[in-house]
């Protein structure tokens, strides 16, 4: 499992990589990963994420959870799938909030390359996941890898957090608000969309916050 890292990201990590449980969540992944089981996403995708957003162009942090877990889901971004897969819900939900919000026209796949190549940071909390196993490679590990990503975008300043669900806002919740602009609704998530996502406007606040800062809009 030859998987390599973006050279910004590698840097700022770096302390993590010789720790014992880094070193242990290494050798368990593996371990998934050579075992004949199907694991998500492929392993050249795993740090997606860091891969199309260097460290030094976030601009926007939107934590997910876990990654997809059934075949031609899953492909290192959080809410994100290729196509032809069909949208997923939350992320149906996702678009509907754009296209009130920024009354554009909600786009016909679920691929999120393009916002990852503008700044955005989609980070799942979990990077792997066994396949039809929800959370099935939780506490080994990645939740302590991914908490440190988000302690190395929070040495910057005006970063854009977008905390959906009582599971992100745990997990930003070291975020210095009056250094960055931090977001916080509920989960996009059918079960729970209509007591709050919609209608929070993050995508305009996001937008108009970076411009405030001098730096380009995202193209949602």
């Amino acid at each position: 499992m030859n998987v390599k890292i973006e050279e910004s990201w590698k840097t700022a990590l770096a302390p993590e990589f010789d720790k014992e449980y880094f070193v242990k969540l290494t050798d368990f992944v593996r371990g998934e990963y050579m075992s004949g089981r199907a694991v998500y996403p492929a392993p050249a995708n795993i740090f997606n994420a860091f891969n199309l957003c260097p460290l030094d162009q976030v601009k926007v942090v939107i934590i997910g959870q876990d990654p997809y877990h059934e075949p031609g889901q899953a492909h290192g971004l959080c809410f994100s799938v290729l196509p032809p897969t069909p949208i997923p819900p939350s992320l149906v939900n996702i678009y509907r909030e754009i296209e009130n919000d920024l009354g554009r026209p909600s786009v016909t796949h679920g691929e999120l390359t393009s916002w990852a190549k503008q700044g955005v940071l989609l980070l799942n909390a979990t990077l792997t996941v066994r396949a039809h196993a929800a959370a099935s490679h939780a506490g080994r590990g990645w939740e302590q890898f991914t908490d440190a990503v988000i302690r190395a975008t929070a040495t910057r300043d005006n970063i854009v957090y977008m905390l959906w669900g009582s599971y992100a806002q745990r997990k930003g919740e070291f975020v210095d608000p009056t250094r960055n602009l931090v977001l916080k609704s509920v989960h996009p998530s059918p079960l729970s969309a209509h007591r709050g996502f919609f209608g929070n406007h993050h995508f305009s606040r996001a937008n108009e916050y970076l411009v405030a800062h001098g730096a380009s809009p995202i193209e949602w």
